[in-house]
């Protein structure tokens, strides 16, 4: 992937989204491309891949140990029991499920009878799990299937405060392969992990900033752009820009009058 050769203050034509392609047609997204004559083009630089059930068996954790199950994304759902069917495992009736917010809840359902289950979830921060699960200390002893690559929040709360825990590795974040983007230039790429700026490097160790426009989603992935030495050049969420489409519209609207 080569850096655009045009000045920084000059328009931005092209704009590379790191993640995939919105399922609606009605995401802000379409509307800034419209609004500013801009491309946008999607391409997820991460993606996960399943730990099998034979190195899962390695972290010598027995799922039916756990009276309750902590879910943070529709991904350790997914892979949750993708790993029981391998295992050949059934969860007991009396399994507490706790997630981080309702709409991963009701994800539960793909899997599970969610009506004749135990639920519990908060309404989409770890706080408010953290919470939840304070009220259910006692006697439960929890599992949290995660990423190789996850937010520390959660498990700090949960050793700090003496839970009764594990973390399960059940899935990895893994880059992907952007090779076929090598000759094409984008005037900005737009991050939202710090595992996707370790893509573009893994997957173009030479690459030049230069004139690229770099905008980078959430305080981690902003200290990633940093530490790699690349400028940051748009940075959400703001107060006056609390999603990345706002901040994008701002800057869209500075450089491209």
């Amino acid at each position: 992937m080569l850096a655009s050769d045009m000045k920084k203050d000059l328009k931005v034509k092209s704009i590379l989204i790191s993640q995939p392609k919105p399922e609606s047609n009605k995401s802000p997204y379409f509307n800034l491309a419209s609004k500013f004559n801009v491309k946008i083009d999607f391409r997820p630089f991460i993606h996960v891949e399943g730990v099998s059930a034979k190195e899962f068996r390695k972290s010598r954790i027995t799922i039916l140990d756990y009276t309750g199950v902590i879910f943070t994304s529709r991904n350790s759902i997914d892979h949750f029991f993708r790993i029981c069917d391998e295992l050949r495992i059934k969860m007991p009736q009396d399994t507490k499920f706790f997630c981080v917010s309702e709409a991963i809840a009701l994800y539960l359902q793909k899997y599970t009878l969610y009506r004749k289950r135990k639920v519990f979830y908060g309404k989409g921060t770890a706080k408010d799990l953290m919470d939840i699960l304070k009220k259910h200390k006692d006697g439960e002893k929890l599992l949290l299937p995660c990423s190789d690559i996850h937010k520390k929040d959660i498990p700090e709360y949960l050793s700090k405060n003496n839970f009764d825990f594990a973390e399960a590795v059940i899935y990895k974040t893994v880059c992907s392969d952007l090779s076929d983007l090598r000759e094409i230039n984008y005037d900005m790429i737009v991050f939202f992990s710090p595992s996707g700026v370790s893509s573009l490097f893994t997957n173009f160790p030479d690459f030049k900033q230069n004139n690229t426009r770099i905008a980078a989603f959430g305080p981690t992935t902003s200290k990633a752009v940093m530490d790699a030495a690349l400028r940051l050049d748009v940075k959400a969420p703001i107060p006056q820009a609390p999603s990345m489409t706002m901040a994008l519209e701002r800057y869209l609207k500075k450089v491209n009058k």
